[in-house]
């Protein structure tokens, strides 16, 4: 017989199902131009904790990190454009506290073997669910997932809370203030706030 060992083997969840039930996770309902005043707001609830907000492009990393650090937030922007050496001396500075907001994307997050992560932003979200869940699963049930929901990103929302069969709490953020859509996106972009959060009506065979 194997010898057994007593020592706990630290457990990871990366499947659909424990992401949902072991990470605490909100949503905010926000169009796209209003992202980053809400970014701020959420940030300034946060200032003690290690972020790492997620974007889908490089572009939009470095604006975020421009504007975080022009409010006088510790950010920097980690993305495909930068060295390795860069990327992981980013990585290095965040894990021992020194850098407490990093701005990636999916990409290079799985690469940067962060520590004690206690806020994730889904700034963006992904195109496929199972990003998303690799995104709070680099917590390991150790802080909670926030994302930033433009009507665009509704059906992307649709099935991350399908797959998961668990509708993912709705949340409003203190001393945020809309603003009107700027005129030249007024024929693209739809006006969630004339209509009810989106829910699909299931069947129970569907859920099952």
């Amino acid at each position: 017989m194997s010898e057994q060992t007593d020592t706990p083997k630290e457990e990871i969840y990366y499947d659909q199902r424990s992401v949902a039930l072991c990470t605490t996770q909100s949503i905010c309902f926000v169009k796209e131009h209003d992202k980053a005043a809400m970014l701020l707001l959420l940030l300034n609830d946060n200032k003690e904790k290690q972020v790492v907000i997620v974007v889908k492009s490089k572009k939009k990393a470095d604006a975020l990190s421009a504007l975080l650090n022009e409010k006088e937030f510790n950010a920097a922007a980690v993305h495909g454009n930068h060295r390795e050496t860069q990327q992981q001396e980013a990585a290095s500075k965040f894990n021992l506290g020194s850098l407490n907001v990093i701005i990636t994307t999916d990409m290079i997050l799985k690469t940067l073997g962060l520590e004690n992560i206690k806020l994730v932003v889904s700034y963006d979200l992904p195109d496929t669910p199972q990003e998303y869940y690799n995104r709070l699963a680099f917590m390991k049930e150790l802080g909670v997932g926030m994302a930033l929901v433009n009507p665009e990103d509704e059906y992307n929302l649709n099935e991350i809370e399908y797959n998961m069969k668990k509708e993912i709490e709705e949340k409003t953020v203190e001393g945020f203030v809309a603003t009107a859509t700027p005129t030249h996106t007024n024929k693209t972009k739809k006006d969630r706030t004339k209509k009810p959060r989106h829910r699909k009506n299931k069947t129970k065979k569907e859920q099952e």
